[in-house]
């Protein structure tokens, strides 16, 4: 029985809710910290403990996938390969490109800060009023 299971099979009686219910909401809770993680490099549930991303095991892992990504193009180029190997060997490949894909943007970290606006700090904000005063001292000079 799984965790997930598990919780559910224990909250319905007490919550007095069917387990479908309960499972909506675990699935919903399982999905958003999921998506906090791949946000986040960690995520902390109170009362049950903290999740860290390890970039040293996802490096490795990447280097893994890619290894295995050029292991399978290069016997996808044979043309003798029977056709149920040739999916297999495809199917490989794309689990292969969906890590890939997953880790390369939490390892090195390519956020896209084009189109982001420039915060305005109180300091500069304070330079530019006094500037302003400045100028206009030397209008009415």
């Amino acid at each position: 029985m799984s965790v997930k299971d598990w919780i559910i099979r224990k909250l319905a009686p007490k919550m007095l809710l069917s387990e479908k219910t309960i499972e909506a909401v675990v699935n919903h809770q399982f999905q958003e910290a999921n998506q906090a993680l791949l946000k986040n490099k960690s995520l902390e549930i109170s009362g049950f403990g903290k999740f860290l991303f390890n970039e040293g095991k996802a490096k490795r892992q990447m280097e893994k996938y890619e290894s295995q990504k050029a292991a399978f193009e290069k016997v996808l180029e044979d043309t003798t390969l029977s056709e149920q190997r040739r999916r297999s060997v495809q199917l490989k490949l794309q689990i292969a490109n969906d890590g890939i894909t997953d880790l390369k943007p939490r390892i090195y970290d390519l956020t896209d800060i084009r189109g982001m606006e420039e915060q305005s700090s109180p300091l500069r904000e304070a330079e530019g009023s006094d500037k302003e005063d400045e100028q206009g001292k030397d209008r009415h000079m």
